[in-house]
């Protein structure tokens, strides 16, 4: 019925919308204050500033490994890659010095001064006749490459030829005996078992002076011009003549002798005897030590055999005795 009334409906409770911003009220706001744009402002510049940053670091960076990878422009030998050669290079000579120590210094000295065998530290021999190539040719086909004796003591070395060495170890040998003084390794002293630097023969920056004759091809004809004829003896110098003097080398390559005195002011007679077969000795007298200056040498002469030397009177003063082709036969001559 239209006039019927009707019943109230029951009321609910109606809850108010959660906002879906849920941050503080103060950051709700139209428009940004001047004080909250100064700050984005300054921290929009910090972080323009970071990036440059970091972009200036990352070039630095790049361009430090470049100079560190590559090598300074127009520096030799400052790359990466050139370190790393140098180093394998003296891993190689390295490994050529412990082959020579174990099998050639028995006969050409433990520095190359030779012995029963050829010099091979003589700067002359290095620069123009020990080439890399020549020395791969007597270590392949022996000793009879060199004076065509077939009877040379220095044998076949390439195992291409039935020799103990592999075609690598052959180039490390070779590596050891070009190597320059500036070369330097750290290797074992076999005396004393202790690590020692030991630096490469050959100098680099050596000329031969300019009246230096050719290197012979035949390294026994290298004794064959000796200051004194053979089976001559040195003029005696007037004033009378002093002691004589016996000094031998045997074997090892050494003098029996170590020392002995003169009289300062008189002449003497050394009457040397090179008990080696055919290696060449004789006696150079030189101030102070083996390395002073020379004031006499007598003449060169492979063993067997006996020359007779007579020495210039000499100042008061301590003298050194030695072999001029093996240098490390020396003694002391003290002359008072």
């Amino acid at each position: 019925m239209s006039d019927e009334k009707q019943l109230p409906v029951p009321s609910e409770k109606v809850s108010t919308p959660v906002p879906r911003l849920s941050s503080p009220s103060q950051i709700q706001t139209h428009g940004l204050t001047a004080e909250r744009a100064a700050k984005i402002v300054n921290q929009s510049g910090s972080s323009r500033m970071a990036a440059l940053l970091g972009i200036a670091i990352v070039t630095l960076f790049v361009i430090v490994y470049a100079f560190y990878d590559q090598g300074l422009p127009g520096v030799t030998g400052s790359s990466r890659l050139d370190a790393a050669k140098h180093e394998q290079y003296l891993e190689t000579v390295k490994r050529g010095y412990n082959l020579f120590e174990a099998n050639c210094a028995r006969c050409h000295g433990a520095q190359g001064q030779g012995g029963i065998g050829p010099v091979l530290n003589d700067q002359g021999k290095l620069l123009a006749h020990l080439t890399p190539q020549y020395l791969k040719n007597v270590l392949t086909v022996g000793g009879r490459y060199i004076c065509g004796d077939a009877n040379s003591l220095m044998g076949v070395w390439a195992d291409t030829n039935g020799g103990p060495l592999n075609y690598r170890e052959i180039e490390e040998l070779i590596a050891w005996i070009r190597a320059t003084t500036d070369d330097v390794i750290e290797v074992r002293d076999p005396a004393t078992g202790e690590m020692v630097e030991v630096t490469g023969w050959r100098d680099a920056a050596y000329t031969p002076a300019p009246d230096a004759t050719p290197v012979p091809a035949c390294w026994k004809d290298a004794f064959a011009v000796s200051p004194t004829p053979t089976g001559s003896a040195t003029p005696a110098p007037t004033g009378g003549m002093g002691e004589t003097y016996q000094i031998s080398a045997v074997n090892p390559v050494a003098f029996e002798q170590s020392a002995f005195e003169a009289v300062a002011g008189v002449p003497f007679t050394i009457v040397f005897s090179n008990n080696n077969a055919g290696v060449p000795h004789n006696v150079a007298i030189h101030v102070g030590t083996p390395t002073g200056a020379e004031v006499f040498k007598g003449e060169i002469f492979p063993g067997i055999g006996t020359r007779t030397y007579n020495v210039p009177a000499l100042d008061a003063g301590t003298y050194a005795f030695i072999c001029t082709v093996h240098p490390n036969m020396a003694g002391t001559l003290t002359v008072k």
